[in-house]
């Protein structure tokens, strides 16, 4: 498993119309190969700021699988243009979890 991370910034006065746009959007990334869950966390100290984190089975799925669809062109269309500056995307994989329960 691999994890997608991205820090969003927004455009100012648009966090409200991404969020809605960002549920729409759940439904196209959540249907494709490979995915394994994903959340929208919004920063606390810095307005205008998410953190997008998606779950992979592996980098393939994200950027062939994912980023060369048709559906990633249907994401991109409701989501990029909120983002100034765009951001840059990197991936991670466990090295440690310790979770209580």
């Amino acid at each position: 498993m691999i994890l997608e991370v991205a820090i969003l910034q927004i455009k100012p006065g648009k966090t409200q119309e991404v969020e809605t746009a960002f549920k729409l959007a759940s439904s196209i990334i959540s249907s494709m190969h490979g995915y394994i869950n994903h959340e929208l966390q919004r920063c606390l100290e810095v307005e205008n700021q998410y953190i997008l984190l998606v779950r992979w089975q592996n980098l393939e799925d994200h950027t062939v699988c994912f980023r060369q669809s048709p559906e990633y062109e249907q994401w991109r269309q409701l989501l990029h243009h909120f983002y100034e500056p765009f951001p840059t995307v990197e991936h991670y994989e466990m090295v440690f979890s310790n979770q209580k329960l």
